[in-house]
């Protein structure tokens, strides 16, 4: 397993530094494109509106394909997509881009985090997802880096360099072998397995976390910003929540494989409500980054447990793991694509405090519907009961 778990690290890692990387950038490319706030959530949505787009379409080809193919296809149209997007300030170009990647980020994280889930034993599935999940964290450590050097030494040699890595990946895929795909590459078979609650509500976890980080990565660096932090606050601030969240991934994932995946599912969203109530306090910096640093790997943690009951409902459905994780893209593309352009739009029209209350009160309602839910685990064989 432990070839295989380093290079899935790496295609989500590389991954998420391509998608993170952004985000320190917005005040550069509001200038350069002269982009307006609306703008700005465009081209934050347009990552997952292409993840959105591409999710079932790389969900089947890994069911048909299998997942080096895949991988290596998602990893080709990411170096080449972020190539274009360092060296253009043109706005329906670097839109065009971003969409591509999400359609390339689709692919590898299907092909990957199916590699794996079928791939893992039973007792550590959710442990290994967890693994994977805190080197996607990690990405998101290095992409506000990545972003702070584009702003230091130029978008183009940074992204440059980040495609380089991608195009490495695509060697090594070759290095690591790779199963034939278990399970129907129908999507008709799909619809029976969506009646399982674990599949359901993983799915749907994802698009709340997607919501999540669509809002606070379109909305918290402006407000940065106008506050008076420059690139390297902004870097820097991300930079720690995401160290935080990748420790918390894999301790999630632990958890559980040996408690069940109710508990920390409730943390998080209990601790989600309460961060879109706080984040509308702070009006100074040093006040707005000990909210952001402390509340968003809460939204993070709900991504191991979310994988590890679609991982086992498709293993006890008999779906594609392509496919399944497919749909968790599906759900968490649709989320953040709505959440980064609407929050962007509804901000403007009123102001921040609204899209935040909104983020709180789907999580609070979200932990309304879990408090219904009981959660038995005998074994390796877990039933849920409205």
């Amino acid at each position: 397993m432990r070839p295989l778990l380093a290079l899935v690290c790496a295609l989500v890692l590389v991954d998420t530094v391509f998608f993170s990387a952004l985000t320190p950038l917005l005040p550069h490319y509001t200038r350069a494109a002269g982009l307006t706030k609306a703008g700005v959530g465009v081209l934050v949505a347009c990552y997952p509106a292409g993840t959105l787009v591409g999710s079932l379409p790389g969900g089947l080809l890994v069911a048909r394909l299998g997942y080096r193919w895949v991988a290596v296809l998602g990893l080709g149209l990411m170096s080449a997509a972020t190539l274009i997007f360092g060296w253009t300030s043109v706005a329906v170009v670097l839109d065009v881009a971003r969409f591509v990647q999400g359609i390339a980020g689709a692919c590898t994280w299907a092909a990957g985090l199916a590699w794996l889930s079928a791939s893992a034993p039973d007792d550590r599935r959710g442990q290994l997802l967890g693994t994977a999940m805190g080197a996607a964290v990690v990405g998101a450590l290095f992409g506000p880096v990545v972003g702070w050097a584009a702003n230091q030494l130029g978008t183009g040699p940074a992204f440059s360099a980040a495609s380089v890595a991608g195009a490495a990946l695509m060697l090594a895929a070759f290095a690591v072998p790779s199963p034939k795909p278990s399970g129907s590459p129908s999507l008709r078979e799909v619809l029976p397995a969506l009646r399982d609650p674990r599949l359901a509500t993983g799915m749907w976890l994802m698009a709340l976390a997607g919501v999540a980080f669509g809002v606070v990565d379109v909305l918290a660096p402006l407000r940065l910003a106008r506050l008076g932090a420059d690139s390297t606050v902004i870097a820097a601030t991300f930079l720690c929540g995401a160290v935080i969240e990748s420790c918390v991934a894999p301790v999630t994932g632990r958890f559980s494989d040996h408690f069940g995946a109710r508990r920390p599912v409730m943390i998080g969203l209990a601790a989600g409500a309460l961060f879109g109530v706080l984040i509308c306090l702070p009006d100074s910096v040093p006040w707005l980054i000990p909210v952001l640093v402390l509340g968003t790997p809460f939204f993070g943690s709900l991504y191991t447990p979310a994988a590890a009951m679609v991982s086992e409902a498709a293993q006890d459905q008999k779906v594609n793991h392509g496919i399944a994780f497919a749909l968790t893209n599906l759900t968490w593309a649709a989320g953040q694509a709505v959440a980064a352009s609407a929050s962007g739009v509804l901000a403007e029209a009123t102001s921040d405090v609204v899209p935040y209350l909104l983020l709180g009160a789907a999580c609070l309602l979200t932990l309304g519907g879990m408090l219904r839910l009981r959660f038995f685990s005998f074994g390796t064989v877990r039933s849920w009961h409205l």
